[in-house]
């Protein structure tokens, strides 16, 4: 019965102890305007700063600046330098608050989406631009929930698989023979 007891414990440890770096995505740690400022002047770029690297490649990241009444003002191609996402932004227009929403590629290959919020308290004289081309996909919005990759109750199922025949195969080569 020990045996069996030291046989799980070590299986659930295995499980659980090798999950962490699978289920490591980027996270934002910093954005340029802060999340929540306050800007008489708009920015003349958009800096999202994450806690790893960012896949580069064309179509790999999107990043909008969506204005207090539903228009976009980003100016030209999202660019990665190092773990930062910039885009250039349009001189902006009306006062309101200003919706950066995001979808990036972590360098493990899942996409990561998030919103970043600042207000423009004086109304500026920019023109905005036309929405772009994903503007309507679902996953590329400023509110996208969507986390992509595979799910994880696969591994969960297979884990629990491994383990009780591991158990089984215990049980029957670990009794004594007569």
């Amino acid at each position: 019965m020990k045996r069996l007891i030291a046989i799980a414990a070590l299986a659930l440890v295995a499980l659980l102890g090798g999950a962490g770096t699978a289920l490591a995505h980027n996270v934002l740690v910093s954005s340029d305007p802060p999340e929540g400022a306050q800007l008489a002047t708009g920015p003349r770029e958009v800096r999202l700063t994450f806690d790893q690297p960012v896949r580069t490649g064309e179509g790999y990241n999107t990043v909008n600046v969506v204005g207090p009444d539903g228009t976009y003002w980003t100016d030209g191609e999202v660019r990665v330098e190092g773990n930062s996402v910039v885009v250039p932004v349009r001189e902006l227009g009306p006062a309101g608050v200003y919706t950066v929403g995001y979808r990036v590629l972590s360098n493990d290959g899942h996409p990561v989406p998030g919103k970043v919020t600042f207000t423009l308290t004086a109304p500026g004289k920019g023109t905005p631009a036309p929405a772009p081309q994903n503007a309507d996909q679902p996953g590329q919005q400023a509110d996208s929930a969507e986390s992509g990759g595979m799910p994880v109750w696969p591994w969960i199922v297979g884990a629990v698989v491994v383990v009780a025949l591991g158990l089984v195969l215990a049980l029957r080569l670990g009794k004594p023979k007569n």
